[in-house]
């Protein structure tokens, strides 16, 4: 039986941002100097025929969800306008649920009917992570609007009292004693929510980590610059260090570098961050073991190891028992959504990062069958600027991660989130070592999001037009 409480999403817009940076990011064999951000305003009609508006938004990141030969330009041109599909779509979407229900009924029906069409005769098809990135912004949207209709903060509706099916509708176990009947989002939850997270910065491949680095090109814009600077200014005692993959000689050099900088610094955790481009656990391994021999102390602070291997998880099924054997391994973006966790986990993975770029709902049920099952989480950042960080610091804060969250923006375009900063600052500003997140309150994410002055392009996308 359905709830009275159940909606459907009535009404999409979708407005684009850019986000230029203030230093560029190496990520994989890309530099990126700016981000495409997608906004999405979403309008649900609920069984009595009230309607509310929510908010979600999303980076779209063809560096990272989308590695392919042709231009970061094109992939990215391809991305807004499978976007705009999308917003087409959903706006036509005719179903009711909780937004569990109405988003992975949208995920498992319309998503890969719509990425086929979209790469019928292209050379190189976009993958289904890229899809799933394009389309979080409007699962985001749908579980903001849905709390702002019923005014309730939206992680107080992930339980039977407001869901139709308990997880056993969307979940299969695999290990003796998991059971899913009568079991919701919120039983994997943490029980006392934290209104503050310690925060990990990001030491990009291009960031200096010396003073004797500076070329007199740096940015005069009152950031800091040298990551030393950066320990300093915002307390930091966690660093993800991104490393080549390829190299590994480099990679060494750079986890040793970092490393003593840690020690000096007193910085708790480190972890390494290898890109994807990994293929023999060897490499790995290699560079652990010598960093056990030659450093121990710079090994000890390392918390875990992120996702060294191809994310195509189903065509490059990697036996992996010998690097998790060393320090926890982490599937980022190989962790499609809860079966790719389920094959991860059998090749020897340990932890999931979950991103709501991925989107909301594939993030809570991932979340729900990786604890099940006894593996730790992390919340990883995908440089969220404005209101895309506010979901992603919410769901490292109820799923209970195994030390804080990623948030790098701050770093790379500060300034992108300047409106937003005003009613969150200690959102936009990492202060102490951690992230706090205590101005939050409201409906659906509490962004707050009348109180923000922020001046919208004009939509790409209007249903009500």
């Amino acid at each position: 039986m359905m709830k009275s409480t159940d909606v459907r999403v009535s009404a999409v817009k979708l407005f684009f941002l850019e986000a230029p940076m203030r230093v560029p990011l190496k990520f994989g064999g890309e530099t990126i100097s700016s981000c495409s951000v997608a906004r999405v305003h979403m309008e649900v009609t609920g069984k009595d025929g009230r309607t509310a508006w929510g908010w979600g938004e999303s980076v779209l990141s063809p560096g990272w969800a989308w590695p392919a030969p042709c231009t970061f330009a094109e992939r990215d041109g391809f991305m807004k306008e499978f976007s705009t599909g999308l917003a087409a779509d959903w706006s036509r979407f005719d179903f009711y649920g909780h937004p569990m229900e109405v988003g992975h009924e949208f995920l498992h029906t319309r998503l890969d009917t719509l990425l086929e069409q979209a790469n019928a005769g292209r050379e190189f098809p976009m993958p289904h992570l890229a899809a799933l990135n394009c389309t979080a912004a409007f699962d985001l949207g749908l579980h903001d609007a849905y709390g702002v209709l019923h005014q309730v903060p939206v992680y107080d509706t992930y339980n039977g009292d407001w869901m139709n099916h308990d997880l056993s509708h969307y979940l299969e176990p695999a290990a003796p004693g998991v059971d899913f009947k009568g079991r919701y989002p919120a039983d994997y939850m943490a029980a006392d929510v934290p209104v503050k997270l310690p925060v990990w910065h990001l030491v990009g491949g291009k960031d200096l980590i010396a003073e004797s680095e500076r070329t007199g090109q740096e940015p005069g814009d009152g950031y800091p610059v040298v990551l030393d600077e950066w320990i300093s200014a915002d307390g930091l005692k966690c660093l993800k260090v991104k490393l080549r993959g390829n190299d590994s000689a480099w990679d060494y050099r750079r986890m040793v570098d970092v490393g003593r900088i840690a020690l000096e610094r007193e910085v708790h955790w480190l972890s390494p961050d290898f890109n994807c481009l990994v293929t023999d656990p060897a490499y790995v391994n290699n560079i652990l073991d010598k960093l056990v021999s030659e450093h121990p102390a710079i090994y000890g602070k390392i918390l875990y190891v992120e996702q060294p291997f191809p994310y195509d998880l189903e065509n490059n099924r990697i036996d992996v028992h010998s690097v998790s054997a060393r320090k926890p391994l982490f599937m980022d973006e190989s962790c499609h959504d809860w079966s790719f966790v389920r094959m991860g986990r059998n090749l020897g993975w340990t932890g999931v990062a979950l991103k709501t770029c991925k989107t909301q709902t594939g993030a809570l049920l991932s979340m729900c069958w990786a604890k099940a099952h006894g593996m730790t989480l992390m919340v990883q950042d995908l440089t969220n600027p404005m209101l895309s960080i506010i979901p992603h610091i919410l769901l490292a804060a109820h799923a209970g991660t195994i030390m804080g969250v990623e948030c790098n923006a701050a770093q790379f375009y500060p300034a992108a989130s300047a409106a937003e900063s005003v009613i969150h600052p200690g959102i936009y500003k990492r202060n102490g070592g951690v992230v706090d997140f205590s101005t939050l309150r409201g409906p659906g994410f509490g962004y707050r999001a009348d109180e923000i002055d922020r001046q919208l392009p004009p939509a790409t996308f209007d249903s009500t037009k």
